[in-house]
């Protein structure tokens, strides 16, 4: 995994630990009583099946265990909560955004190494990402703003497309025409190791050449380029992202870790817009 949110997590597992959890069940021998037995297993009889079909289903509160409405619901309620933050810092405080950045730079590693997820700390990244997000979008749209005082929608556009992506992202694993494999988790890492080397180049050369804003690494036509591989990077993060879900739920890791997920989910979105605005702006800025 390279998601820290999920790696520095072990509870939500390791596709080569999956055979000691939720793999093959073990035989166990039956014993005679009230549901019967045979040489393979106990056989339950046709009444005692007919009340648990007939039983209400389960429900997190009654398993404690992680389930997929529990990471659709906290992931919903934190990306709506990021788009009022951000809303309202567009509006009334645009200049806060660097505060935003660090305190959320700050409270996302915080969170990313935490053994047990707090609420709280996620709900304050959140926060903090919102007045980041809702300044530099500002900031990125009045890059594309003319003489004449035209605005091209850049932040509109990003969302839209930060969604598409998300969208196509969770359809090619759900088919299973993307798959995480051992090569692909290696694959993944190398490049972002790579991609991290490159930006920090990028931020230490902005110091001795001049450059427009995104850094001399990050402007024209390498610009667009190194954008689209990370948005590439982004969406190969959101698959295995789903995949770390996907094996907490078949492993039965307790309901609280639902939090971890989505924190996890906003981490990677936040990731993806910031690269397709940036995109955007390069592509869309003044002439």
């Amino acid at each position: 995994m390279t998601n820290p949110v999920f790696n520095n997590s072990a509870v939500f597992g390791d596709p080569r630990a999956r055979g000691a959890r939720g793999g093959r069940p073990q035989q166990t021998t039956a014993q005679p009583g009230v549901y019967g037995a045979t040489a393979t297993g106990p056989v339950i009889e046709a009444q005692s099946l007919e009340q648990m079909y007939g039983a209400p289903a389960a429900t997190t509160r009654d398993t404690g265990r992680l389930t997929y409405d529990d990471v659709i619901i906290k992931t919903g309620g934190l990306l709506a909560l990021l788009v009022v933050v951000a809303a309202a810092t567009w509006n009334l405080a645009p200049g806060l955004w660097p505060l935003g950045a660090v305190v959320g730079l700050v409270l996302g590693l915080v969170n990313a190494f935490k053994k047990n997820p707090s609420p709280l700390l996620i709900t304050l990244y959140t926060v903090a990402q919102g007045v980041f997000l809702g300044g530099i979008s500002l900031a990125f749209q009045n890059m594309t703003t003319d003489l004449t005082g035209n605005v091209q929608p850049i932040v509109t556009q990003a969302i839209i497309a930060t969604f598409a992506t998300f969208g196509a992202a969770l359809f090619l694993f759900k088919s299973g025409k993307v798959r995480v494999t051992p090569k692909f988790t290696r694959w993944l890492l190398i490049a972002m190791v790579g991609y991290l080397a490159y930006s920090l180049v990028n931020v230490v050369m902005m110091f001795f050449v001049s450059s427009d804003g995104f850094g001399p690494l990050r402007n024209g036509p390498i610009g667009v380029i190194a954008g689209l591989f990370a948005v590439g990077l982004a969406a190969a993060s959101l698959i295995m992202d789903f995949d770390a879900i996907k094996r907490g739920v078949e492993q039965g890791v307790p309901a609280k870790f639902a939090w971890s997920a989505a924190f996890g989910l906003i981490v990677t979105l936040v990731w993806l817009y910031l690269e397709i605005l940036r995109i955007l702006a390069i592509l869309q800025g003044r002439d």
